[in-house]
């Protein structure tokens, strides 16, 4: 999920990676298994392997989960995946765009609409709302990776565009096709990140209100649910109060 607030919905995403470990292990391993098919096994030779094994084990997924995803997908017999993205408008006009990998285009076509339709949003064509993102890499660490100079000098050193810090970590952006680059590089110095990926950045955000906010989690929540759902990016901003208001509700 990508979104804004000062706690960056750290609170909300937290609980529902606790909740949702093995379908988050699920999501992890078909995305390991869909690169190991289409670019070989070898990590080193895989950029996208390279990246889906990083981001497996910034999630501590078992080394061998992960070996056996890969397996799967560079013996030939795993399901032919199909990515596709979605795009549409949640409560309050917030932006969406929805990542699949799905064996199954109709299932995932009709879940996603459902999702939409159910939780006040209405899916739109393709490119509807992909003009209002970047596409860029993002590159997480835990706060106990350094100080807050530390890692913008790593950063720079690395070719990174962007560093945002704050209590819950650090969250690198650079350039879509810099993303190898730039991890390797920051690897070297910072150790291993939590996470390493593509990502939608949204250009700008859509302030939303207390009155709308339960609805837009509602329906962020039902289509991450669904387990041809990879990725959810939305341009929202929420405040800190109202945000505190929905993790006690």
């Amino acid at each position: 999920m990508a979104g804004h607030s000062k706690f960056k919905n750290i609170m909300h995403r937290k609980g529902r990676q606790d909740a949702v470990r093995s379908k988050l292990f699920s999501k992890l391993s078909k995305e390991l298994t869909v690169a190991a098919k289409m670019g070989g096994p070898d990590i080193e030779g895989n950029p996208r392997l390279r990246l889906a094994v990083q981001n497996a084990k910034g999630q501590s997924m078992p080394k061998d989960n992960i070996q056996r995803a890969i397996n799967k997908g560079a013996g030939g017999d795993s399901e032919d995946y199909e990515e596709i993205r979605y795009e549409g408008y949640g409560p309050a006009g917030v932006a969406i765009i929805v990542e699949v990998l799905t064996d199954n285009r109709n299932r995932s076509a009709s879940n996603v609409r459902a999702c939409f339709t159910k939780n006040g949003g209405t899916l739109g064509e393709t490119g509807s709302v992909g003009f209002m993102f970047d596409r860029v890499g993002e590159i997480v660490y835990a706060a106990e990776a350094g100080d807050e100079d530390t890692v913008m000098e790593a950063a720079i050193e690395a070719g990174a565009d962007d560093v945002q810090s704050g209590e819950e970590g650090h969250t690198i952006t650079c350039a879509f096709e810099a993303i190898g680059d730039v991890s390797s590089a920051l690897e070297a110095s910072l150790g291993e990140a939590e996470s390493v990926k593509p990502v939608w950045k949204p250009q700008t955000s859509t302030e939303v209100d207390e009155e709308k906010a339960g609805t837009l989690m509602r329906l962020i929540d039902a289509l991450e649910d669904d387990d041809d759902v990879q990725n959810v990016y939305a341009n929202f901003d929420i405040s800190d109060e109202v945000m505190i208001k929905l993790a006690d509700a």
